[in-house]
């Protein structure tokens, strides 16, 4: 994490989201993926059935921890919040940059480098209607730009935000390394969008400047999920080169 983004390795970039229920369905996942991913992502369902055991599992494999509960919270529930998962070892962790300066100050200086905190900008979930739903004029970019320039005031170390909105982000907040979420293939099983609104191929994503991929459903419903990693990254190494 510590690296810059042209020195990091095209396997390195790919994070495998484990949404799956339980441990017994994660150990499967991990076994189809036959050790071949170094980063995981582990998130709100699987955190709230497993907890620690889920991260135990992934760290047992020799994998690399991104814990995805995206906090949102008053500052000081936030604070603690960071300083659990600074025990867990975890290396990334999100929280919600709506939830104020405040509390994205807070989270950093809970970090305090130990854990990289990561700013969600606009879920991708998310379209323009939406925002106006909930009375917001502004598009997704000028959000996604506003959402940014806090998050490098408050001292966190990276955003999430789509591979669409990736150009708003770098121009308001240069010095953060971007998490795309709504990775699909082109073509063939997981390309399918699902609730995910704003999404972009492995290639897209990296050429709009992405420094790292989650990447979830693909992986976890291919009839070979270690062929399906090993695809994404074979694309992200070409886009790279």
């Amino acid at each position: 994490m510590t690296k810059p983004a042209h020195q990091i390795a095209a396997r390195d970039r790919v994070i495998v989201a484990c949404d799956v229920p339980d441990l017994p369905a994660l150990e499967a996942l991990l076994d189809r993926l036959e050790g071949q991913p170094s980063f995981y992502k582990i998130g709100l369902e699987l955190f709230v059935a497993e907890g620690e055991r889920a991260i135990e599992a992934v760290r047992k494999r020799g994998g690399r921890i991104f814990l995805d509960l995206k906090l949102h919270d008053i500052p000081e529930t936030v604070a603690r919040a960071v300083q659990s998962a600074r025990r867990v070892e975890a290396e990334l962790l999100t929280v919600h940059i709506s939830g104020g300066y405040e509390m994205l100050t807070r989270a950093a200086q809970a970090a305090d480098g130990a854990v990289k905190i990561l700013g969600v900008t606009v879920l991708t979930s998310l379209v323009e209607d939406d925002l106006r739903a909930e009375g917001i004029d502004a598009t997704i970019p000028e959000m996604v730009r506003a959402r940014a320039r806090v998050a490098a005031k408050a001292g966190i170390a990276g955003l999430v935000c789509s591979s669409h909105e990736i150009e708003a982000a770098r121009s308001a907040a240069p010095g953060l390394f971007i998490v795309a979420p709504g990775i699909r293939p082109a073509a063939g099983p997981g390309a399918a969008a699902g609730d995910q609104k704003r999404v972009a191929t492995p290639a897209a994503a990296i050429r709009n400047g992405a420094d790292y991929l989650v990447v979830g459903r693909p992986l976890r419903d291919a009839p070979d999920a270690a062929k399906a990693f090993d695809a994404v990254v074979s694309e992200v190494s070409a886009t790279l080169s």
